[in-house]
């Protein structure tokens, strides 16, 4: 059975920023959390941990007991009351521990695919950012594996207000700048991005994320300062400096994200998979902008799709 027809078969019975800086900590095993901070447990397991019926913690299990290649998606999303909001950024990560290497690929949130699950706007072409406000987690990981026929073995979904405070919590951080501009956002008025090194607070980063309009490349220009943050925040969280912060980093993480890792799986990842962050390559997946009745989409050729299908399958290998 294909997994487009398995995702049928279930549906029947898935800037911002999917900025889970902490998590990816986590992941590449920085912040040593299980062994220097008591609340870290308590945090992760109580505040963080959220099962999800679109994944099958049995297989995801296993893999991760035998140390395979494992596929998390990173969702970035707008919450406000009353409003579960969009998933304005989607990327999958991939880790391969036994060639020491890692691939994150970022999703255009206006792509135009089908919605699979178990909300009533399953089966319909609409933007893949619409999948979370429809059928929140599950929708959006199930349009994800459907699009492109992968299998997603963990997610964690951040608000994107917590990536000021994460930012904040590690020190602040330390890019590479490629354009000259004056933000005039809400974050930081009048501050001046300067080409070159910058280091950016909190707010200070939110500008140059959230930045689009003064990029010639659009969103593909945002995407790739949000995956050069990503590797930022990962590279001094899990600096040996940050040691002490990570109490403040665990009171950003248990406020603004959910995962479906438990303590244990954590620390598992860090042990067993920390080498994979030694060689992350990203990529950016591409399309056609059209409008389809007045509705801006991204079209993406069959061709791109497959890929970055081969890319990720690649690395699961």
């Amino acid at each position: 059975m294909s997994r487009s027809e398995k995702h049928k078969k279930k549906s029947g019975k898935w800037w911002k920023i999917p900025l889970l800086f902490m998590a990816l900590v986590v992941i590449a095993g920085g912040v040593y959390m299980y062994t220097v901070y008591s609340g870290a447990k308590s945090t992760v397991d109580g505040k963080m941990h959220e099962q999800v019926a679109s994944i099958d913690h049995e297989v995801t299990e296993k893999k991760l007991k035998e140390q395979k290649p494992l596929n998390i998606l990173l969702l970035g999303v707008d919450e406000r009351n009353g409003d579960r909001g969009r998933s304005d950024a989607l990327m999958v990560l991939s880790l391969d521990p036994e060639n020491n290497r890692s691939q994150l690929i970022s999703i255009p949130r206006d792509t135009r695919t089908e919605l699979i699950g178990n909300a009533p706007q399953a089966g319909k072409l609409d933007k893949i950012n619409h999948a979370y406000a429809f059928g929140g987690t599950d929708m959006s990981i199930n349009t994800v594996e459907n699009l492109l026929d992968v299998e997603l073995d963990y997610y964690v979904r951040m608000n994107m207000e917590g990536l000021s405070e994460m930012v904040d919590a590690v020190g602040g951080i330390t890019v590479n700048n490629d354009l000259d501009w004056y933000d005039r956002g809400y974050y930081e008025k009048g501050y001046h991005y300067k080409k070159g090194e910058l280091h950016l607070n909190g707010p200070e980063t939110m500008g140059y994320v959230r930045m689009r309009y003064k990029d010639p490349n659009g969103d593909f220009g945002r995407n790739e300062r949000q995956r050069q943050v990503i590797k930022a925040v990962v590279d001094k969280g899990a600096s040996i400096g940050s040691v002490n912060k990570i109490g403040d980093m665990l009171d950003v993480l248990g406020s603004n994200v959910t995962t479906n890792m438990d303590f244990s799986t954590m620390k598992d990842l860090m042990l067993n998979y920390r080498s994979a962050q030694q060689n992350m390559v990203t990529y950016q997946m591409t399309g056609t902008g059209t409008k389809i009745d007045g509705i801006y989409y991204l079209q993406v050729s069959d061709q791109e799709i497959q890929e970055v299908h081969n890319k990720i399958k690649e690395y699961s290998s």
